[in-house]
């Protein structure tokens, strides 16, 4: 099966809402109902409803996000019953193996990690490709992940058998019930290690610290993280390595606050331009441009500037660019200035304070 979010056409850090949108249209496409009477498209159906079951979920969405398929899925881990189904599959769908065991020794998978990443804005608008270091578990180089000195190589586990897992079958009044757990000895791997590499003493990695090309897509948000599958720390004795998830930290901006693809900007516009009229000089993202501002312009006024935000993490265009004028009143005017607008007053036929006689002549009247 595709992957999930491509197969509704939708990005992995889409919202529920995204999701359900999503699948709702292809859901009217190709429902067996739509007349279309073709098994590729009920088949389809088939598969974009598993898709949306899986990522409409919070919890099955974080384990498919994880561990892909398999993770998405309700199925049982070691240490759970099996049902009824998992019993039939047990005894006729494992290759002659009626406990589905596993053969040939490979170790499981490795775990995930996590790590942060810094970025101006301007980086997460537009996209980057920015380098990390990460401390993680690698590969052993001396036994080459084996976990065995150089020369000699893993044993089959006599307690499992290679199978890496031990089962139990137990009755009950529904009948036989299988449980599995991995096997302690071989720590589920299915081999046992006899002579020990000196470096990693068995385990097959060793910590280092690893540089690793990140690339940002155009339009990342602040908080938002990136799955770098298999690029994880390294699993023991040669298993699949985990998945490095890196979460994006986008630093303040001196000029733009984002909301969405949005981008908001207050920039200070005097008494006489917002009576009057001006064109100011707003910036953007990119160079500053020219933004009129009409007479009788109000203190919060917004103005929008089409396509000057943050390009679409879904490649669909840009947000826009939103101007706030903050009206800035001046708290010291000349005499000159506080004359003028006495007069304005005068004219408009509002009132004011009369006008400030000057230090000098209150002190001169403090004194009388």
């Amino acid at each position: 099966m595709s992957d999930y979010y491509e197969l509704l056409g939708v990005s992995r850090s889409a919202t529920e809402d995204d999701i359900k949108r999503a699948y709702r249209e292809l859901a009217r496409r190709y429902h067996p109902d739509s007349g279309h009477n073709d098994p590729a498209h009920e088949e389809m159906f088939k598969e974009i409803s598993v898709a949306y079951e899986t990522l409409r979920d919070p919890e099955r969405r974080r384990r498919y996000d994880v561990f892909g398929d398999n993770g998405g899925r309700q199925t049982a881990g070691p240490g759970e019953a099996f049902g009824f189904g998992d019993l039939f599959d047990a005894f006729f769908n494992s290759g002659g193996d009626p406990f589905g065991n596993r053969r040939g020794g490979v170790s499981g998978r490795g775990p995930d990690a996590e790590a942060l990443l810094e970025l101006t804005l301007v980086q997460a608008a537009f996209g980057t490709t920015h380098t990390i270091e990460v401390r993680l578990p690698v590969a052993c180089s001396r036994c080459e992940g084996l976990g065995c000195e150089p020369g000699t190589q893993p044993t089959r586990c006599d307690v499992c058998g290679g199978a890496g897992e031990v089962r139990q079958v137990r009755r009950s009044i529904l009948g036989q019930i299988v449980t599995a757990s991995a096997c302690g000895v071989c720590a589920g791997t299915g081999q046992r290690i006899l002579s020990q590499c000196k470096d990693c003493r068995g385990d097959g990695r060793v910590q280092a610290t690893r540089t690793i090309d990140v690339e940002v897509p155009a339009g990342v948000d602040d908080g938002q993280r990136l799955r770098l599958t298999g690029r994880g720390p390294a699993a023991p004795r040669g298993g699949e390595a985990g998945d490095l998830y890196v979460t994006v930290q986008v630093a303040a901006h001196a000029d733009f606050e984002r909301h969405g693809d949005d981008l908001l900007h207050a920039h200070p516009l005097s008494v006489a331009q917002a009576a009057l009229g001006a064109v100011l000089s707003v910036p953007t993202l990119e160079d500053d441009i020219d933004l009129t501002v009409p007479p009788g312009t109000q203190p919060g006024q917004m103005f929008r500037v089409k396509g000057a935000g943050v390009p679409s993490l879904r490649g669909r265009g840009r947000g826009d660019l939103l101007v706030r004028v903050d009206v800035v009143i001046p708290s010291r005017l000349s005499e000159e200035e506080a004359t003028l607008l006495h007069r304005l007053a005068e004219l408009r036929g509002e009132e004011v304070a009369p006008p400030d006689k000057g230090v000098r002549s209150r002190l001169r009247s403090a004194f009388r």
